[in-house]
């Protein structure tokens, strides 16, 4: 069985039904380098809020919302467990002073999958074995890059104006059924998201797991 988890507790902040689209949508691409089935695939929600604190109880419907009644259905996928924790805020005194701490909406995503030939699921490592073979980057976010609530935003102390988002449910189930038609094929020698880090860590994950080096030249993304 395949497991993987998906968040993006940071975007709730900008967007709550956004931060809830695209942990289900991490959680998903990170299930991908092992051939499983769409329907097949499972999701845990655990859900932790503020309740009560103002603007987080219509956040939390938004995003529930957005990603129980919306995102999952369309993309056929259910999610029959999970659990919440509606107290992620602390108050106290200090003095004469009232002091509180209030943690952001979050949603954590477990999502798990039979899966059909384990013998087919490939890994990040790059196959330094096959010299004819290219780094693909597909973009599921259509050249948008929205770097909102980032932790690219964070370093400059800031959130952003516009959170990344799955803009259509369409793209997440194309890209599952190409993916696993080239694993199918054996056509993908290996696999791995772009996630908070950008394209730059994935390729330094990709090469320090096949222990290779790489000579890229990205001028192309800019054009």
């Amino acid at each position: 069985e395949a497991m993987s988890m998906g968040e993006r507790t940071p975007l709730a902040a900008l967007d709550a039904p956004a931060s809830g689209r695209m942990a289900v949508a991490e959680a998903i691409t990170n299930l991908l380098a092992a051939p499983i089935e769409l329907p097949r695939v499972k999701l845990s929600a655990n859900w932790m809020a503020a309740a009560g604190h103002p603007g987080e109880d219509q956040a939390l419907f938004d995003a529930v919302r957005a990603v129980g009644m919306e995102l999952c259905p369309a993309l056929g996928i259910v999610i029959p467990v999970g659990k919440d924790s509606m107290s992620m805020k602390t108050s106290w005194r200090e003095g004469e002073v009232a002091k509180s701490v209030v943690a952001p909406l979050s949603l954590i995503v477990s999502a798990f999958a039979p899966v059909t030939d384990v013998r087919l699921a490939v890994t990040p490592a790059l196959r330094r074995d096959e010299s004819a073979s290219r780094l693909v980057l597909v973009d599921l976010g259509c050249a948008r890059n929205r770097l909102g609530g980032s932790a690219l935003a964070q370093v400059y102390k800031q959130v952003g104006d516009s959170a990344p988002d799955l803009d259509d449910p369409a793209l997440i189930g194309g890209f599952f059924a190409a993916v696993q038609r080239c694993i199918a094929d054996g056509l993908l020698l290996a696999y791995h998201d772009r996630s908070d880090g950008g394209l730059f860590v994935t390729l330094c994950e990709m090469a320090f797991a096949g222990r290779a080096a790489l000579d890229v030249d990205i001028a192309a993304l800019g054009t």
